[in-house]
């Protein structure tokens, strides 16, 4: 069992793409009472990338032990003189954003990225100035939905705390946990660390002056999302769903949580996605393929407002693999989407 060669293939993007072998990081790798402990030895306190090295080193050892192998990963500090101390986040970095609004749904497969990557650009589009950060870490899309893949956040020093800059396109700043791995890897992360990780994407950002930054959550509703929410001054959330009578029960899971008299935020209301289909070549024609009214039913049931019925477009999905969201164009997706932002904005 090479356990070297398997941490080979965790890579430092802020350090040239130098794996952590090769950077002098592993300070010892071996097997200790029936289970492989790593230890990562930092030189700096705190390296802004710590959670996702030590969540990237989990993953790849998970994926190359045999299965059922109990893997601990630790940190040091190779200076003797300088103790590892817990890494301190603060609200610093969101006193100058005005509204933090949450993107969320009961389930996955809604297209919740989707809304919440237009949403942002289209709010941009009407003169806000807008953030997004992806707190999808299981499942990362932002970078492939508005072609940044590739791109990895600078990090500056100020004031002695090590901060992140968000990647920037399309008049929006993106941050995503996907900017630091690679293409299709798999991050496997236990609760503590994902929710650990996902508070370094949201609080050592130096967002700067925004009017909106919008929390793509990550599907669904659990310990993350309730973390999310408690430690995020979160003041509301959207519900993304679909326009089938059975998606009623997941919207009232999203519901519920955010009603729930330990979170407690406002929920501003519905968006009906995939509400019908439109050929581009027929902007005028409807097909509803998964039922109509839906998302009004749902919104009536619940006493929300429906805030949009998205169109169900084939230029969606080409323009997010492409990474030219459809909230860039002129075409009826689009216009629902600056339909969508001038509710929000109205709402909040």
């Amino acid at each position: 069992m090479d356990l070297l060669k398997i941490l080979e293939e965790v890579v430092h993007p802020a350090l040239g793409e130098k794996n952590i072998v090769e950077l002098g990081m592993v300070e010892s790798a071996g097997e200790v009472d029936g289970k492989v402990v790593v230890v990562l030895a930092f030189t700096k306190k705190p390296d802004p990338l710590k959670e996702y090295l030590v969540g990237a080193t989990k993953a790849a050892l998970i994926r190359n032990l045999p299965e059922g192998t109990e893997v601990e990963v630790n940190t040091v500090v190779k200076a003797p003189a300088r103790k590892m101390e817990k890494l301190e986040l603060d609200l610093e970095q969101l006193s100058c954003v005005r509204h933090i609004i949450g993107v969320a749904s009961g389930k996955g497969g809604v297209g919740k990225s989707t809304v919440a990557v237009n949403l942002a650009i289209a709010l941009a589009r009407a003169g806000y100035k807008v953030g997004l950060a992806d707190a999808d870490v299981y499942g990362p899309s932002v970078p492939l939905m508005t072609g940044t893949e590739g791109e990895v956040p600078d990090a500056v020093n100020e004031d002695g705390k090590d901060l992140i800059i968000p990647i920037e396109k399309y008049g929006v700043k993106w941050m995503s946990v996907g900017y630091f791995a690679k293409r299709g890897q798999a991050l496997i992360w236990r609760g503590p660390m994902a929710c650990s990780a996902l508070k370094q994407m949201i609080l050592q950002v130096k967002w700067g002056d925004l009017d909106f930054l919008l929390v793509d959550m990550p599907p669904g509703t659990g310990d993350i999302h309730i973390s999310l929410v408690q430690e995020i001054p979160m003041e509301g959330a959207v519900i993304v769903t679909t326009p089938q009578a059975v998606a009623l029960s997941d919207v009232e899971k999203g519901v519920d949580m955010f009603r729930n008299k330990n979170i407690n935020r406002k929920i501003y209301g519905i968006i009906e996605n995939m509400a019908w289909f439109t050929p581009e070549a027929h902007p005028d024609e409807k097909y509803f393929l998964f039922g109509k009214g839906g998302g009004a039913a749902m919104a009536e049931h619940f006493g929300l407002p429906l805030l949009a019925q998205i169109p169900l477009v084939q230029s969606i999905c080409e323009s997010g693999d492409s990474g030219e969201p459809a909230a860039l164009s002129s075409r009826p997706d689009a216009l629902a989407f600056l339909s969508l932002a001038s509710a929000l904005a109205s709402a909040v």
